[in-house]
């Protein structure tokens, strides 16, 4: 396969999930709209990956090219079937673009917290071999409020109901992290906005602590990101 990869900032990228990629031999190529890069066409690829970013869905104003990004998703998602994955960011993006909502948390999420899949996730393709109750790593500030019409939820948490969706057959997206590699805490603990509530969730020395919660939990990581990544692969490829 070739994937289209919308990124945000140079720091978010697909991560583990990249390395998966290359070892099948598929390929990936990241535009960063952040600096100011332009959405291709999709006529050469055969999947969308959106990544995170510390840019909030409603910031338009701020980051005029998420208009367009919306519109290139509904069209990809909907007109296209296109098969799609979205990370935390990608994730509420895909539910604006299909006419859901997404309003700032009532309690933000950061650190490594449990998840837990619903009735309809423990049961369908996306999480098939993940535990019914799993650890990722979690660092948003917004949630998904209202979901796209059609759209399901295949795993919340206590602080936050739409923790993963499924749209149609194709458009898998989560509002967590498993794409963690061993750098990855400390590269986003650069982004002004990551850290400030970083610190105000975790203390000055949260950096360092999330750092090791990350570390310790990295194999798990890695294993939940191989079992989605192969399961997503199942279903891009149905027709």
């Amino acid at each position: 396969m070739k994937i289209l990869g919308l990124e945000h900032v140079d720091v978010e990228h697909p991560g583990y999930f990249l390395k998966l990629l290359q070892e099948d031999g598929h390929t990936y190529h990241g535009v960063n709209l952040g600096a100011g890069e332009q959405i291709p066409s999709l006529d050469n690829f055969d999947g969308l990956w959106v990544m995170g970013g510390p840019m909030d869905v409603w910031e338009e104003e701020k980051y005029p090219w998420l208009i367009n990004e919306k519109n290139f998703i509904k069209k990809a998602v909907i007109e296209l079937g296109i098969p799609y994955l979205g990370l935390c960011l990608g994730h509420q993006l895909l539910a604006e673009a299909l006419g859901g909502k997404v309003a700032k948390s009532k309690k933000p999420e950061i650190g490594v917290l449990n998840v837990n899949l619903t009735e309809i996730g423990s049961q369908g393709i996306f999480f098939d071999g993940v535990d019914e109750e799993f650890k990722c790593l979690q660092w948003h500030s917004a949630e998904v409020t209202r979901l796209p019409s059609d759209a399901e939820i295949l795993a919340s948490s206590s602080d936050c109901l739409v923790q993963s969706l499924k749209w149609g057959t194709r458009a898998y997206s989560i509002q967590f992290h498993l794409e963690v590699e061993e750098n990855t805490v400390q590269n986003w603990g650069k982004i002004p906005s990551y850290s400030e509530a970083l610190s105000a969730t975790m203390g000055p020395e949260g950096l360092e602590r999330l750092n090791v919660d990350c570390k310790m939990e990295m194999t798990n990581f890695n294993s939940n990101a191989e079992r989605v990544y192969l399961n997503w692969m199942q279903t891009s490829a149905r027709t």
